[in-house]
């Protein structure tokens, strides 16, 4: 039996062809770049005969006579195909027929699949700058032409391939989701606001259902993004859960396009937070206590009755902050009231899953030194959101969705009771 490989001094590797002859390199000379440079003219080499494989097939061998109405061999002309994360430059093989030129099949299929965009968008996204390109890209032999890492190269890049999943995934339908509850926020980035609705299937599971963009988080922005979901599938005849920070503009947007379909929840965390900034400083660690026992409380009923009795405490000296209390005070507690399981009544009481999103929003965003426009904003966001959607979770308490449905449906069925059949006939 042949062995395979010898015993080779230390740090060294032993490289055996079957039959044929063996290389022996140190080790570290063979993982560093040399290694990369060898296996790039390896893959120059094989796609050069996969090339002149398919020009034999249809020119027949070189030099040979009688091949009849063939097409012929015209030489060479430069071209250039992606490899790794850059444009490299290949002698393509050219024939022609009549006067015409003849595709290569393999040519064409290479040079179609074109991943260079989707590389500049993944370096753009984990930190690297286009500047920075071109060096975080692995090293080609110096003998092999290269183009396209150059800063205003990768830009192109990266703007046409965000415009493009931007454009999609806007007009993508919303139809086949079955959808229980939606939580809308907005995120400020250089003077623009840009309203995000993320929706809950019935299961639990998140989806990123659109985005608008705006100067202020105002009426008409909120209808505009909720009559796109509508006009995209989105059931308005259906009852819905709306999550939402308090925004009085949010609300009337909801209630403008859902309707009596609509229950809303306004954000236990943001209510804390706006009745705490009426506030002077030696207030607000009590107050604030008090807040989140009486939000914490068993049941509705009990949860109210501690707020009112805040709200009168501060009426004299701080008659803001007992207005602030009093302000939505049903709609803090409707999921609440809907009996459903705790885990599940914590998660959807607060913005705090889109708050998440937000965050990374702005933790990938947040490496852009220059805004140019709101059209900008949408290309960044759009990416950023398709990348973190990648990483969503299910919302705590998922199991407890069934329950939220039931109750759902319960409802629509209290706003459009069945019709009797002797009262339709009458």
């Amino acid at each position: 039996m042949t062995k395979s490989a010898r015993k080779s001094p230390r740090n060294e590797v032993e490289i055996v062809a079957p039959a044929t002859r063996q290389l022996t390199m140190p080790l570290p000379e063979l993982l560093h770049e040399e290694l990369y440079g060898a296996v790039t003219r390896l893959g120059l080499v094989a796609l050069s005969a996969l090339l002149q494989q398919e020009v034999e097939e249809l020119c027949g061998p070189r030099y040979a006579r009688g091949m009849g109405d063939r097409p012929s061999r015209n030489g060479t002309t430069a071209g250039s195909l992606a490899l790794g994360g850059r444009r490299v430059e290949v002698q393509r093989p050219r024939v022609r027929k009549d006067g015409k030129e003849v595709n290569l099949a393999t040519w064409d299929r290479l040079a179609s699949e074109d991943p260079l965009n989707r590389r500049a968008v993944e370096q753009m996204l984990i930190g690297v700058s286009t500047r920075k390109y071109g060096r975080s890209l692995e090293t080609v032999p110096e003998d092999v032409k290269t183009r396209g890492t150059s800063k205003s190269a990768v830009s192109r890049r990266f703007v046409a391939a965000t415009g493009a999943e931007l454009d999609r995934w806007l007009r993508r339908d919303l139809s086949e989701l079955a959808l229980a509850a939606i939580m809308i926020d907005g995120i400020y980035i250089d003077q623009h606001v840009v309203l995000i609705a993320l929706g809950f299937d019935e299961t639990g599971a998140k989806h990123v259902l659109g985005v608008q963009e705006g100067a202020t988080e105002n009426r008409e922005s909120c209808t505009a993004l909720l009559r796109d979901l509508a006009e995209r599938g989105l059931d308005t005849r259906r009852s819905t859960l709306f999550v939402i920070d308090g925004a009085k503009a949010m609300r009337r947007a909801i209630l403008d396009v859902f309707g009596k379909r609509a229950l809303i929840q306004r954000c236990q965390v943001h209510k804390v937070r706006n009745v705490v900034d009426h506030l002077p400083e030696q207030k607000k660690d009590s107050v604030r206590k008090v807040l989140r026992e009486a939000l914490g409380a068993t049941t509705a009923k009990t949860a109210k009755r501690r707020l009112e009795a805040l709200a009168g405490s501060l009426a004299s000296e701080h008659p803001s902050a007992a207005a602030s209390v009093r302000e939505g005070l049903d709609e803090l507690f409707t999921v609440k009231e809907l009996g459903l399981p705790d885990d599940l009544v914590r998660s959807l009481s607060t913005t705090n899953a889109i708050e998440n999103v937000n965050n990374g929003i702005r933790r990938i965003a947040g490496r852009v030194k220059r805004w140019r426009g709101g059209s900008m904003i949408l290309r960044w966001i759009g990416v950023t959101l398709h990348e973190l959607q990648r990483g969503f979770h299910r919302i705590k308490g998922c199991r407890g969705m069934k329950d939220l449905v039931t109750a759902l449906r319960t409802r629509d069925a209290q706003l459009d009771p069945p019709i009797d059949v002797a009262e339709k006939v009458a």
